[in-house]
């Protein structure tokens, strides 16, 4: 699945425990791997990231290593920057979690339909799975940074603007055992997987 585009690169957030998963998209993706070895957690693990992300010329995708990018992703990827360039917009859009969101993703989702728009947006990043901050909003993004909340509420409320969701994701989920040690003490037994994947 080795695709390039000069303009993009990645970032893929990965755990030890799912080595095999990291190294396989950081190969596909020519991507660079940020591996929390020692259970940090995730939060910590894509703030490095978009540490990186910010030292780089070209606009960073984070990725997850529990991500499973379809075909032609980073192609497609690369569409929604040039329509978007200011907007930080997440690739995934998920069933199951959190929980509180489903029933209006349910409903944007029908007025999105009704209107014929390929897009919704939601007043924060409610997915850390595969996103993308734009370059002039990383610094803002790392300066309002709070290390107690988990990665996506993290990025979403320092960024403090809407997020771009495609309505068809290009990138579901494994949808395996949750590895982090999640703040609300919660298991993760809902089903989590994309609304509608692209193709």
């Amino acid at each position: 699945m080795t695709q390039n585009n000069n303009n993009i690169r990645f970032a893929v957030v990965g755990h030890h425990s799912r080595l095999d998963h990291a190294f396989s998209l950081m190969k596909s993706l020519n991507a660079v791997l940020f591996l929390d070895e020692m259970n940090h957690g995730s939060a910590w693990n894509h703030h490095r990231a978009l540490l990186w992300a910010n030292k780089q010329q070209e606009r960073v995708v984070i990725i997850e290593d529990d991500a499973k990018p379809i075909k032609n992703f980073v192609n497609l990827v690369a569409k929604w920057f040039d329509r978007f360039p200011e907007s930080l917009i997440s690739f995934y859009l998920g069933t199951g979690r959190p929980p509180q969101y489903q029933s209006t993703i349910a409903e944007k989702l029908i007025a999105a339909d009704k209107v014929q728009s390929d897009y919704i947006t939601l007043p924060r990043l409610i997915h850390g799975v595969c996103y993308s901050v734009p370059k002039d909003g990383l610094d803002r993004v790392i300066a309002n940074w709070n290390s107690q909340k988990p990665a996506d509420f993290a990025v979403g409320d320092a960024w403090n603007e809407e997020v771009i969701y495609p309505c068809y994701s290009l990138v579901d989920h494994l949808d395996e055992i949750s590895v982090e040690d999640h703040y609300d003490k919660q298991k993760r037994t809902e089903r989590r997987r994309a609304w509608r994947l692209y193709g």
